[in-house]
């Protein structure tokens, strides 16, 4: 699923993505969230998280709430990534109107283990199932109207009212349960992220919120340092504690920083 405008902003796009990233046969799949502002594909912000369910057994509900103060990602009306508009994001956040596609599309270079397993189209057709579209917010009718909001000089938007009203709603407000109920899918199935990838970005991106006790858990390339092993049989019980170490470390860094954000509001 993806919300993008590049067919009307070619140089400088806008693209959400919520991608499943391919599978074998018996592993966890892998779901990938990405952000990108005015054409910025350069820096790109990924993360990747394990699924606690198979997909391909019944429907699910993957959401992406865009505002312009924030863009959050959720799966079963869970939250599992938030991104915060900064005046140092700059142009990176996205800000234009965009239409939103759902598709199926070949990525065998990158998207399974690295391009390792290629698409076997001896087995296709390859089919996707949606149910349930629901679509919230103000409409844009069309290219040269998306173009003129942007071009034109700033006036009161028609959209003001319903943008108003959205960021009003339960859905749209982050409640101390919704962050902690984040930071646990975070803990228990993210298996990557740009913000710990120093290798790629030796400096954090100003929207990531790095937690010491979280950051010990990846490894410079920003991969997760214990191997993922649901459902994959027993672990050595050093690498599990350890791993339970970690995670009890950043559960509670998140704990302290969760409290404080209430206190401030």
């Amino acid at each position: 699923m993806q919300a993008s405008n590049g067919d009307v902003f070619e140089k400088r796009h806008d693209e959400l993505d919520f991608e499943f990233l391919g599978n074998i046969r018996g592993k966890p799949w892998r779901v990938q969230t990405n952000v990108y502002g005015n054409g910025s594909v350069g820096r790109g912000r990924e993360e990747r998280y394990v699924l606690p369910f198979d997909p391909t057994t019944e429907f699910h509900r993957y959401s992406i709430l865009w505002t312009p103060a924030a863009v959050a990602f959720y799966v079963d009306d869970v939250p599992v990534r938030e991104v915060r508009r900064s005046d140092a994001m700059g142009g990176d956040f996205p800000s234009k109107p965009m239409s939103v596609y759902a598709t199926v599309w070949d990525a065998s270079t990158w998207a399974t283990s690295g391009g390792r397993y290629r698409v076997n189209y001896r087995y296709g057709p390859f089919v996707a199932s949606f149910t349930d579209l629901a679509l919230l917010g103000c409409r844009v009718d069309g290219p040269v109207a998306a173009i003129q909001q942007v071009l034109l000089p700033p006036v009161p938007s028609r959209c003001a009212a319903d943008e108003e009203k959205l960021r009003a709603s339960d859905v749209a407000v982050m409640t101390v349960e919704k962050q902690q109920a984040m930071r646990r899918f975070r803990e228990r199935n993210m298996v990557y992220s740009y913000c710990y990838d120093t290798l790629r970005y030796p400096a954090a991106f100003p929207e990531c919120d790095v937690v010491e006790s979280e950051r010990r858990r990846f490894k410079d390339s920003g991969h997760l340092r214990f191997a993922f092993r649901r459902r994959m049989g027993p672990r050595r019980s050093g690498g599990r504690a350890a791993s339970r170490a970690a995670a009890a470390a950043a559960s509670r860094d998140r704990d302290r920083d969760l409290k404080k954000r209430a206190a401030d509001m």
